[in-house]
């Protein structure tokens, strides 16, 4: 065997990794060390079924213990939540008075004043005719359907449309007159008398915690600027300025327009004489709060009920009203909502359906803030990220 081949059956030598080692000489590769991995934990825990079983339990018996916490608190939590919107909402007001060196704590006692007169208004001229107008109400709804064949516009309906006309008053009275619905009728108004007891109960709650917030949400938002890092502060501070005015505006601005379609409503039933003039306009303001979607409810509504009084006068409260509607959207509107965020109308309605599921009319009053709050910091914020991943 000569020397070449003598070499080639022989081992090749490892030789170790080293700085000075020569590229693309053969070296060996040191076998990786066994160090205690970060989930080692785990894999104890889950070697151990019963050790696995009693934390799982507790983890689930602490989830429902906090969801029941959360449950039983909810009402305070709502309290708290509209306080704190209506004191955004009012700071705007606040601060342009102070604006004219009026000091804050006289803003704010300006302001309230201003406020309970409003509700010592509603109450005493207000409030009274409504509970009124809602018996009268519901005892004119039999008569009113009782009534319909012997009225002019029925008389010219050929004797098709009569019969049918006929068929869906019986089915209408014998519901009306049914058990059931006088039960859920009566149900319903002392539910509303419970709730008109309780509303004055938790109004003076919310009414201290507004004035609470109101005084001190300069110091609030100084220590929720101070949660984050000092370079982001600026930037955050701007932001909640940004999102606090354009809650503020929102929640005047709907407030207003609820005002002004209520007003409007009042108005025609009194000029064309059709009834409940005061009930139809607390219905109108609530129905009217939520956005972009309210007055064309209300107007289906309204007109509605007018026509249980006369076609000819529901014909005119509709046109009247459908003016208004046009003037309220190219008028009104723009110059109220000037400072809040443009939002597209799928989800003004889809928030106001989710506020009015969870929390009723006030869901609906903060679905529209709520909603422009989170579609600027979106704008602001996850945006501008997204666009440096390039």
């Amino acid at each position: 065997m000569d020397d070449a081949e003598r070499r080639a059956s022989e081992p090749v030598a490892e030789i170790p990794h080293t700085e000075s080692a020569p590229t693309g000489e053969a070296f060996a590769v040191p076998a990786p060390v066994s160090r205690p991995g970060r989930f080692t934990g785990v894999l104890a825990v889950l070697d151990k079924p019963l050790a696995l079983g009693f934390l799982t339990t507790i983890g689930v018996l602490g989830a429902l213990l906090l969801g029941s916490a959360v449950s039983s608190i909810s009402t305070i939590l709502v309290y708290i939540v509209l306080a704190m919107f209506l004191a955004v909402g009012l700071d705007p007001i606040v601060r342009r008075l102070e604006r004219r060196r009026v000091k804050r704590g006289g803003a704010i006692a300006i302001v309230f004043s201003g406020f309970a007169l409003l509700f010592a208004a509603f109450l005493i001229w207000v409030l009274p005719p409504v509970l009124a107008q809602i018996a009268e109400f519901v005892v004119a709804i039999p008569e009113a359907i009782a009534g319909i064949p012997g009225t002019d516009w029925f008389a010219t309906l050929d004797d098709d449309h009569q019969a049918a006309t006929l068929a869906g008053m019986e089915q209408l009275s014998a519901w009306v007159s049914s058990p059931a619905t006088i039960a859920a009728v009566s149900g319903g108004v002392l539910a509303v008398g419970v709730g008109i007891v309780s509303a004055i109960s938790a109004s003076f709650i919310v009414v201290a915690l507004t004035l609470y917030f109101l005084a001190s949400l300069t110091a609030i938002k100084n220590a929720f600027y101070a949660l984050a890092p000092a370079h982001s502060r600026p930037r955050l501070s701007s932001l909640t300025e940004r999102i606090t005015d354009s809650v503020g505006s929102a929640l005047i601005g709907s407030v207003i327009l609820a005002g002004l379609n209520a007003g409007v409503v009042f108005g025609l039933h009194v000029v064309i004489r059709l009834p409940f003039p005061a009930l139809m306009a607390v219905v109108a303001f609530v129905v009217t709060l939520i956005p972009l979607f309210g007055s064309i409810i209300f107007l289906v509504i309204g007109t509605g009920v007018a026509l249980f009084t006369s076609p000819t006068q529901a014909l005119i409260f509709a046109v009247c009203y459908l003016i208004y509607i046009q003037l309220e959207s190219y008028v009104v509107s723009p110059r109220v909502m000037n400072r809040a965020i443009s939002i597209p109308a799928a989800l003004v309605l889809i928030g106001a359906l989710v506020g009015g599921a969870l929390m009723g009319v006030i869901g609906v009053l903060v679905a529209l803030p709520v909603m422009a709050s989170i579609l600027l910091i979106i704008r602001e914020v996850v945006v501008p990220k997204q666009d440096l991943k390039v």
